[in-house]
């Protein structure tokens, strides 16, 4: 923008002074500075406006009368109003000579999408009088709503030029091709915007100072983000560190994740391109996004990284993503298996498998479970950020048609987008499907209580018969070894007797097992809740209490059996349909049979 050269003055000018100081607030702003205009402060100037203090024509001129006086904030914020309207498309430049003017809704409209623009922009001062939020919607949109009901009184005349309009259409003046402020506006906004995301990536010092040149794999993580759907949510969110010191203190080879902080740690002196460090920086993500350290439970925590290992590698080769580096842990073999199923395979052999490497190295794995240093990100909630991040990417990736997906990455991300039903509720859908209701009999054997309106009139009673008291009930095998919480054995014996309560049944039969079982018989709900003693507190063996309850004469041969225990037991065999009740984080030491509910 080139001011009007100024009539020479011996004295100050400060209503001059205070315009310049504001021309060159607008100037600092790489998006408005690339909006090519003059300005006219000429006294003789039609378009100037008698009470406002600036007016953008069609030639791209600002016009604006020499002696008026306002605050450099003021002036900025009025020709940035004035650039944004030319950025915008409102006063475009055209060479017929008649040109039709926009009417007074429409001007109004244009005026408040761009102060609602401005109120982002953060570029001068707004006047005090004009209002601090507008309404949604385009300007086409506003200006056919305000003409059904008339314009806002706070709207009327929110532009820079008073009561008069700051937008005048006038022929073009020059044999030059008019030109195209819209799409120059549009390119400076995109420049602006990339160069920000330098800033705040580290790769420029400010919006205007010189770019750094990129690492390979700040490229490749920019590829992410700006073409690779899937994975571009979850890496605009992660921050990588590469630091040769920190990673030979820590003992990084290649690579290692932090889900916590947010952040991929590299050893910048691996020599790898392009295509390699996108590999890397995919496999470190979905590390994260998968969450396969909360995953791993009570196994150990260096053959699951292995097993996840061999899972991931699989899918990125499958999908094409980057180049694997060599020496990665690939097998054709496991395709299609999930990270549980591969390390029931691997830990078979665990002496030949610690000997495989990680990213982060041999006998090491790279999820990392202990921060390396810092603060966690603050994320409201970090599970909603890695799956929002993955389920979104997920369904641009899919409606932008960008290619297949291996099917065990698509069930992982669809077992995202839902959450796991909470273990109660699980639990009770269970209670519903194997723990028969009784069927209550109404019968003139046993009448019922007659009402006192019509006391001749015998009314049939409702019981339930012995044998379907006998056939409504279940058994439950409760671990009462040392390793048992008290507070997680309270809180499902709890859940049990409130869901059998609820499902009216009578009496369950209770087995308590340490060292060897205590048969406690049939108990009613309540006193399963709040009455049950505890009694053995020796080593874990299960399966006699079981065996007990599978021989018993009393025990109906199709009531289900509910396990309760930590996980440190002997192996179990159920010939009947049975669940199995564990805290959560632990694990079974054998393949269950039935489900598996977790304790939380």
């Amino acid at each position: 923008m080139t001011p009007a050269p100024r009539a020479k003055n011996k004295g100050n000018d400060p209503a001059a002074e205070a315009f310049l100081a504001g021309l060159a607030l607008v100037k600092r702003h790489p998006a408005l500075a690339a909006l090519e205009s003059d300005v006219c402060r000429s006294r003789d100037c039609e378009s100037t406006p008698r009470h406002g203090l600036a007016a953008i024509d069609s030639n791209g001129r600002i016009h604006v009368h020499p002696d008026r006086r306002a605050e450099p904030a003021d002036w900025a914020w009025a020709l940035a109003h004035c650039l944004i309207h030319l950025g915008f498309g409102h006063v475009p430049a055209d060479r017929a000579m008649r040109r039709e003017q926009p009417d007074r809704f429409h001007l109004a409209a244009r005026c408040a999408v761009v102060n609602r623009f401005l109120l982002t922009l953060h570029v001068g001062r707004a006047p005090e009088e004009l209002p601090t939020s507008y309404p949604d919607g385009e300007e086409e949109q506003l200006a056919n709503r305000w003409r059904k009901s008339g314009v806002p009184a706070p709207y009327a005349h929110c532009g820079t030029a008073g009561d008069a309009p700051d937008q005048l259409l006038v022929p073009w003046s020059t044999w030059h091709t008019p030109p195209d402020w819209q799409l120059a506006f549009a390119h400076a906004l995109t420049r602006t915007v990339s160069a920000a995301m330098d800033v705040a990536g580290g790769r420029r010092d400010s919006l205007t100072g010189e770019v750094r040149p990129k690492q390979p794999w700040d490229r490749a993580l920019s590829w992410f983000i700006s073409s690779y759907p899937l994975l571009g949510g979850i890496a605009a969110g992660m921050t990588l560190v590469a630091d040769a010191e920190l990673a030979r203190a820590h003992g990084i080879s290649i690579a290692a994740v932090d889900a916590t902080l947010g952040e991929i740690y590299l050893n910048p002196l691996r020599r790898y391109d392009d295509e390699q460090w996108r590999f890397v920086l995919a496999h470190e993500m979905l590390h994260a996004a998968l969450r396969h350290g909360d995953r791993r439970g009570a196994r150990d925590p260096y053959l699951f990284n292995v097993a996840a290992d061999y899972v991931i590698n699989g899918w990125l080769v499958e999908m094409g993503v980057g180049t694997m580096p060599e020496g990665l842990l690939h097998d054709p073999d496991l395709k299609g298996l999930s990270a549980e199923e591969v390390y029931d395979r691997i830990v078979t052999d665990a002496r030949r498998t610690r000997r495989l490497a990680t990213l982060r190295g041999k006998g090491t794995g790279d999820i990392l479970g202990e921060p390396l240093g810092g603060r966690p990100h603050d994320y409201v909630d970090l599970d909603e950020f890695y799956r929002r991040g993955l389920v979104q990417g997920f369904d641009l990736h899919v409606s932008g048609e960008r290619g297949l997906l291996p099917a065990g990455l698509v069930e992982e991300i669809r077992a995202l987008a839902h959450p796991p039903v909470p273990w109660d509720a699980r639990l009770a859908r269970w209670f519903d499907e194997f723990v028969p209701r009784p069927e209550p009999v109404r019968s003139y054997a046993r009448p019922a209580r007659r009402q006192a309106s019509t006391p001749d009139i015998p009314r049939a009673g409702r019981y339930f018969p012995p044998e379907e008291v006998a056939r409504c009930t279940f058994g439950v095998v409760l671990d009462t070894s040392g390793s048992m919480d008290r507070r997680l054995l309270g809180k499902a014996l709890g859940a049990i007797a409130s869901y059998a309560e609820a499902r009216d049944v009578p009496a369950a039969r209770v087995v308590f097992c340490d060292a060897a079982p205590h048969d406690a018989g049939y108990l009613p709900p309540t006193e399963i809740a709040g009455r049950v003693r505890v009694r053995g507190r020796g080593g874990t063996v299960l399966q006699p209490g079981v065996d007990l309850l599978q021989r018993a004469q009393d025990f109906p041969p199709t009531a289900p059996v509910l396990i309760i225990t930590d996980g440190y037991c002997d192996v179990l065999r159920v010939r009947r349909e049975h669940a199995y009740l564990i805290p959560h984080g632990a694990s079974l030491p054998f393949t269950a049979r039935g489900p598996v509910f977790r304790l939380r």
